[in-house]
């Protein structure tokens, strides 16, 4: 096996034994005869527009099986194969209905039949760096690979609430087309990849516009970090619906519903809210979760990214909904909770109310504006000296304490956004507030990268200049590829000087990483001392 798409990468360099994550070598090999399908199934697509079709199965399926190859999304073995098998059906509907015979490669790929052969056949079509080719070119596709990966998540999550933008769609075709194609340069792969960013922006876009449409846009909510007596679920992942689902299924039963991970952010929705039994938040990031999980005394539900390898002491405890998977573990079809809910009634549930801190969420583009007239005085006023962005995905590495003393660090006269699983590492600090606007805001969710960058260009327009130009600084982690597609979407917007951390890709070679300093002063992080001397220095 060859793996290096997320940041964990075995010595960052790429696993070849088994993967960081959990991931043996015969799923590796079954998501890469997966992703060699999905380029063969998307080169049948563009060749059916051509022709005026469009078939919204394929385009949704892209979607899952793009979101099904995300790191720590699906280790099963045998759905993975139904996916591979699936995906070569739906292209040989397309071949018939555009009569057309692609050359041979993904476009002609056969499966075999046995699932251990399948795995077997994944092996020689891995994506991975060969002699002879240019280690630039290759780097470009990978770049472009994981972005595309973290587009289809979330344009899957998207379309599960009704959203939907065929250039979308159109475009994940292109970019699984190009990872395959050996007449593109760097020239061409760069372009690709920034307008991968353009289009993940537009799915964050829908996504935005589908949770706020359904949920109402967030607003300010305290959060308990304590648990109530009684029977307990404990959800984690991304996907709100199956959240509002569980919580209209769980009405009435006593139980009480936790959120988890990235969950969090779902308190400050409306729609969400209203639900008196979604009580509080229990547990940090996904990296925690073998030793949260274990202690949480009722079911658990994990509806997306990141899983990890379940232990013995709450495997039967846990669940998992749309393209999460690991063998042996009850999955969730069709969006009915009964079996969740059965196991968290005949387990112990919490014994008695436990006393908790408690956090705020709810700072999202529509909270933060509603205030933008006090923000731009303050900022005039030289009560606010300048923001950071502090976020993004969180993980095991060492050296993610970085995040966390840089922000018991930032001075008093500055404020800190937070978004995704990042946040963990201070969510729970009290840092004050300036003229009644709290220091630490959370933005809530990875895909709420979109409401951030909302806030910074209404900000950019009240103070007439451009985004670069604001005293706003961003500092970010990455994990997994979620995390690529939205830091593509940084660079398409032409924001300059990001930190990145812990450790810059395996993926990015040498010329492509000076492509990026030239163009947009991206930087690895360096100390906390170091980087904030830097800033607000310049600042």
């Amino acid at each position: 096996m060859f793996c290096y798409q997320c940041e964990q990468t075995a010595k960052g360099e790429g696993c070849t034994v088994s993967g960081v994550c959990g991931k043996q070598p015969d799923v590796a090999a079954l998501q890469d005869a997966l992703t060699y399908a999905l380029a063969g199934l998307s080169a049948y697509a563009l060749e059916a527009r051509k022709n005026g079709i469009i078939d919204r199965a394929v385009d949704v399926f892209v979607c899952k099986g793009l979101f099904s190859t995300v790191t720590n999304v699906n280790f099963d073995p045998d759905r993975l194969s139904e996916y591979v098998r699936r995906c070569v059906e739906l292209r040989e509907g397309l071949r018939a209905k555009t009569g057309a015979d692609l050359p041979e490669g993904p476009a002609t790929f056969v499966p075999a039949a046995a699932v251990t052969d399948l795995a077997a056949q994944g092996e020689t079509l891995g994506f991975k760096p060969a002699p002879g080719v240019d280690q630039d070119v290759f780097s470009l596709q990978s770049v472009l690979l994981f972005g595309l990966r973290g587009v289809g998540a979330y344009a899957d999550h998207a379309q599960i609430l009704g959203k939907e933008d065929d250039a979308v769609y159109a475009f994940l075709h292109e970019g699984l087309v190009a990872t395959m194609r050996t007449d593109l340069g760097v020239e061409a792969l760069v372009g690709l990849v920034l307008k991968c960013g353009a289009i993940n922006l537009r799915a964050m876009e829908l996504l935005d516009a589908a949770h706020t449409g359904r949920y109402g846009h967030p607003v300010p909510t305290r959060v308990p970090l304590g648990a109530k007596k009684g029977k307990a679920i404990l959800v984690s992942g991304h996907d709100l619906k199956d959240l509002e689902g569980l919580l209209e299924q769980t009405a009435g039963t006593g139980i009480h519903v936790y959120t988890h991970g990235e969950m969090l952010p779902a308190h400050g929705y409306p729609e969400l809210k209203k639900h008196r039994h979604l009580y509080g938040h229990y547990g940090t990031a996904w990296q925690n979760q073998v030793r949260e999980f274990a202690a949480f005394p009722g079911s658990i539900l994990m509806t997306t990214n990141c899983l990890q390898k379940p232990a013995w002491s709450y495997a039967d405890n846990l669940f998992t909904s749309g393209v999460v998977g690991w063998p042996g573990v009850t999955h969730i079809a069709g969006g009915d909770f009964a079996p969740v809910i059965e196991r968290a009634l005949a387990l112990a549930g919490f014994e008695a109310d436990r006393a908790g801190k408690s956090v705020t969420v709810g700072f999202a583009r529509n909270a933060v504006l509603g205030v933008a007239d006090q923000i731009v005085e303050a900022v005039k006023g030289k009560a606010i000296r300048h923001f950071f962005l502090v976020g993004g995905c969180d993980g095991a590495r060492l050296g993610r304490d970085y995040y966390t003393e840089f922000v018991e660090k930032v001075p008093a006269d500055c404020v800190v956004l937070t978004l995704a699983c990042g946040k963990f590492r201070f969510f729970d600090q009290d840092l004050g507030a300036i003229g009644g606007i709290p220091r630490l805001l959370d933005v809530g969710q990875c895909n709420d990268a979109y409401s951030a960058v909302q806030i910074a260009l209404a900000l950019a327009k009240a103070f007439d200049c451009g985004v670069n130009d604001l005293p706003l600084s961003l500092v970010l982690s990455w994990f997994e590829q979620k995390a690529v597609a939205i830091l593509l979407t940084l660079l398409h917007l032409g924001i300059k000087d990001i930190r990145l951390g812990p450790t810059l890709p395996a993926f990015i070679t040498p010329n492509v990483l000076k492509v990026l300093v030239e163009n947009f002063d991206i930087k690895p992080i360096g100390s906390a001392d170091a980087d904030l001397e830097a800033i607000l220095g310049a600042a």
